[in-house]
Formats: structure tokens, C-alpha cells, sequence
């Protein structure tokens, strides 16, 4: 038993007590145009959610005219999917430092 007190005792003094680790913007070559490339893929995911919305609203009244339930509700389920689709892509930013700073404070 008091091997294993004594064992505790020289890891409790070897690991570390307080660990702070924060993001580094100067860590990695390539930041900056890791972030240029993020920036664009975003502008293609809003563009492409754009194109998704017209295409569904298309979908969704062509349904309407020709008296076809299936079509049109796949053009509404379309509209509602783009729409939720550009609202993720634009705050997706917001959303990680949210999350990032919410998990900053568990302790």
C-alpha cells in the first residue's frame, strides 16, 4: 500500500498542473492562404445555394402548375433545404468561435 501512495505522489508531481494551449496564427506556413481557400469555398457554397433556390423554386412551381403534389413538394423541400444550406455556410464563422468559446470555459 504505501508503494502505491508513493507511486501517486511522484506522478502527481510530474504531470502537469495547468495546461494553456490557444490557437497560433504563425504556427504553419500556408495559414493565410488556408484561410483564402476557406473564404472561397464558402462564396461557393452560398453561390451554389443561390443556384439550389432558384432551381427548387422552378421545381416547386412547375409542380404547381401541372397539378403534381410530388414535384411541388420536392421543389418546396428544395426551397426549405438551400435556404437552411446558406444560413449554415453564413454563419458557420459565428458558430465555431460560439462553440469555441463555450468550451473555453469547462474547466
Amino acid at each position: 500500500m504505501p508503494a502505491i501512495l508513493e507511486t501517486l505522489t511522484v506522478l502527481a508531481t510530474v504531470l502537469p498542473a495547468n495546461i494553456d494551449i490557444s490557437p497560433n496564427d504563425s504556427g504553419l506556413p500556408g495559414i493565410a492562404a488556408l484561410r483564402t481557400v476557406v473564404g472561397a469555398v464558402m462564396t461557393i457554397g452560398l453561390i451554389l445555394s443561390v443556384l439550389a433556390l432558384i432551381i427548387s423554386a422552378v421545381v416547386w412551381g412547375f409542380g404547381s402548375n401541372s397539378s403534381n403534389p410530388h414535384l411541388a413538394s420536392r421543389g418546396k423541400i428544395g426551397v426549405l433545404i438551400s435556404c437552411v444550406a446558406a444560413i449554415i455556410t453564413g454563419a458557420s464563422v459565428t458558430l465555431i468561435n460560439f462553440f469555441w468559446n463555450v468550451g473555453q470555459t469547462v474547466s
